[in-house]
């Protein structure tokens, strides 16, 4: 099981109904509590699919952005649907940023710094590229606790194999929890560091709108659903389904938990 631990990122068109529509409501709500002041020079740290990047268009008055990723298709896709002239993406490394020292007002990283090979490189990479006094900040799902919509996957499978808990985010990366969070940003030598829980609702029409993301393929978990045999994830369907909180319309109401850390340069 160790060996097939594979995230795959490849198809934005996939991971937007999965994550994406759940991490811009995130996005929105971490920074606002960020408070980043309007027209300073953004750097979008594994933008992905572009959520982030396109909710600090909406929201914070940005002067310029620079979006990177190192999966191409996803920049793709981020390209494809931002339309705004203040945005330059470009396909890199967190650990290895192609971009000068000191030119950012803002470095933030949403939903990635745990996927990093070497965080602590990576934070240290966003501190190097901030203006003295600038801000430096990332968020995490909370995997262990209360991501439901992963944690109810989770739990079933690792119910039906045990073996599956290897793949778990929740155990995978301890990292993400805001002791841990707070530590890092200290190792990396910022100043005044705060973490700071945002929990958003994501409410399911019916159970298939819940299912249907996990075929996708993006991710551990949509990945693991789709390596096991038919039979294989026709139990994992059951066995979720006769744990989700289902209401009595049919829909379904979970919450989506993540830890912000952020701390100045």
């Amino acid at each position: 099981m160790a060996d097939q631990r594979k995230d795959t990122w490849a198809a934005g068109n996939l991971y937007e109904p999965y994550i994406g529509r759940w991490s811009r409501l995130v996005a929105r709500e971490f920074l606002q509590w960020l408070g980043a002041p309007a027209h300073r020079a953004w750097l979008d740290v594994g933008c992905g699919t572009g959520a982030l990047t396109q909710t600090i268009l909406q929201d914070q008055q940005p002067r310029s952005i620079r979006a990177i990723d190192p999966s191409a298709a996803f920049i793709d896709y981020a390209q494809a649907h931002t339309d705004d002239a203040r945005v330059t993406f470009d396909v890199a490394d967190a650990q290895s940023l192609p971009v000068q020292s000191a030119i950012f007002d803002v470095a933030v990283a949403g939903l990635v710094i745990n996927f990093v090979a070497d965080p602590l490189l990576a934070v240290r990479e966003m501190t190097r590229t901030v203006v003295a006094g600038g801000r430096v900040a990332a968020y995490v799902w909370d995997y262990a606790g209360k991501m439901e919509l992963m944690r109810y996957f989770w739990d079933a499978a690792v119910a039906l194999n045990p073996d599956a808990q290897l793949l778990d985010e929740g155990h995978r990366f301890p990292l993400c929890k805001p002791a841990a969070l707070v530590a890092l940003l200290n190792q990396a030598k910022l100043r005044d560091v705060s973490a700071q829980a945002i929990d958003v609702a994501t409410t399911f029409r019916d159970f298939e709108d819940y299912w249907a993301p996990f075929l996708g393929g993006q991710g551990p978990a949509p990945g693991y659903a789709m390596s096991l045999s038919e039979q294989g994830r026709s139990a994992l369907r059951e066995r979720i389904f006769e744990t989700l909180p289902i209401a009595s319309d049919g829909t379904i109401p979970l919450i989506a938990r993540a830890w912000a850390v952020r701390g100045t340069v």
